[in-house]
């Protein structure tokens, strides 16, 4: 069986190092942009876009692929969705893995955004907001110049930051003692996410609840109406039962 793993996270890299051995299967890996700590993953890999659906669907023909295993980000909304009308129309065999949602304790103080653009009806002028989404979450804010932003991304860009703030160059693993400092260090008074899932990421949101502060937290965008399973166990018995 001929299995396209579309990848990017670390589902994703599990599921590869699980499965490219397996007796019956020729896997590749399909990545929107190289990794910043690129990994072996003992398969072909293919990375970059496909240039719209149609290309998409004409490469699966032209690969004779089978099933079509989608271990994307729970905020690769456009990509997810191609996949599943892809795989539809094609009738290919089609699973999403996508991890669960965060979900707040009694303690927290989350507000539930659809956009970084509803940011501003929530969160209040002169506050200071460290900004956990990447350079992406800019595009939304064009009401917050009255709110301080710290926007952390992995590379800072060549243009200044459009606004109040600035860019905080950074790259995990984070620990929730490091995440606490950077918020101490720069007056946070509120963390803006997405809700991303998964424990990469959780150190942000423990720092946030122990110095009390307060979190705008975008909703995920719809997922496709295909068949979702949410850990990778579930997501590698999908293929086995189909070899």
């Amino acid at each position: 069986m001929r299995l396209l793993l579309l990848g990017g996270t670390q589902e994703a890299r599990q599921i590869a190092s699980a499965l490219r051995d397996q007796v019956g299967l020729a896997l590749s890996v399909s990545l929107a942009r190289g990794e910043r700590r690129p990994i072996s993953y003992g398969c072909p890999v293919r990375i970059g876009g496909w240039g719209g659906e149609a290309e998409y669907s004409a490469w699966l023909e032209s690969e004779g692929v089978d099933a079509v295993l989608d271990a994307t980000h729970p905020f690769a909304g456009e990509m997810a969705h191609r996949a599943a009308r892809v795989s539809s129309a094609q009738e290919l065999d089609h699973m999403r893995v996508v991890r669960p949602p965060w979900l707040p304790r009694p303690e927290d103080q989350w507000s539930f955004l659809n956009s970084e653009k509803d940011a501003a009806d929530h969160i209040p002028a002169g506050e200071t907001v460290f900004l956990a989404t990447g350079r992406d979450g800019l595009d939304g804010l064009e009401r917050m110049q009255d709110r301080r932003i710290i926007c952390r991304v992995k590379d800072l860009p060549p243009t200044p930051f459009p606004g109040k703030g600035m860019y905080l160059a950074d790259i995990g693993p984070y620990s929730v003692a490091g995440e606490r400092h950077v918020m101490e260090r720069f007056g946070v008074t509120w963390l803006m996410t997405r809700n991303s899932g998964g424990r990469g990421s959780w150190p942000k949101l423990e720092a946030a609840r122990h110095l009390g502060l307060k979190v705008a937290m975008i909703r995920r965008p719809p997922q496709p109406d295909c068949m979702r399973v949410s850990t990778v166990a579930e997501a590698l018995s999908w293929v086995r039962r189909r070899l």
